[in-house]
């Protein structure tokens, strides 16, 4: 993973295999942050390659109609995607990134999407359409989140109770908990997935 200076932050983590998984981040939860970092990790114990997409989130977004705050967040997605050259099988996203789940349901792409917004018709939608093995993650304490959404859709669905957006609780230690929950799942979600050749 080469960068320009010993300081500047990788994004990009080669575990010499040739698909790619892309870490897509949320408005302000990037891909440094614990549900992203340590799924990274465990991506790259399944022998793929990722890369984090790093974003600056426009300052009016939240202003903008649900479909533009889409169309915005599948072309960093499509971006990144492509640069790949057709490596990429598979997005992790968090938050705002779900609302690509569109775009992998088009590419036929499994996905794993931690507090997914499901209150956004157009991503539970998607989100039903897709066909490709997909994981969803939320907590109950989630005002984005959506069990029987979820449900709904057919997907692998993990709820923690009392869970928060960034799948937190009040106790730090009950959080690590979590963590260790949430990454335990994504681990046998990814067994079930082909082997990267």
């Amino acid at each position: 993973m080469p960068t320009d200076s010993p300081l500047a932050v990788p994004t990009r983590f080669d575990a010499g295999r040739g698909r790619v998984a892309l870490l897509v981040p949320g408005v302000g939860y990037s891909p440094a942050r614990p549900l992203l970092h340590f799924a990274r990790e465990v991506l790259l114990r399944h022998g793929w390659t990722v890369q984090e997409l790093w974003w600056q989130v426009p300052a009016n977004l939240a202003e903008l109609p649900m479909d533009e705050r889409i169309a915005w967040v599948e072309a960093e997605v499509s971006r990144a995607i492509d640069a790949e050259d057709g490596a990429c099988g598979l997005l992790l996203g968090k938050s705002l990134g779900s609302l690509a789940c569109g775009l992998a349901a088009e590419r036929g792409l499994p996905a794993a999407w931690l507090t997914p917004l499901l209150t956004v018709d157009r991503v539970v939608g998607s989100l039903r359409a897709a066909e490709a093995p997909t994981l969803l993650v939320g907590g109950t304490a989630d005002r984005l989140w959506n069990g029987e959404a979820a449900a709904s859709t057919g997907h692998e669905v993990l709820e923690i109770p009392d869970a928060d957006h960034s799948l937190e609780l009040p106790d730090p230690l009950a959080s690590v908990a979590v963590l260790h929950q949430v990454l335990t799942r994504l681990n046998t979600h990814l067994a079930t997935l082909p082997v990267a050749p």
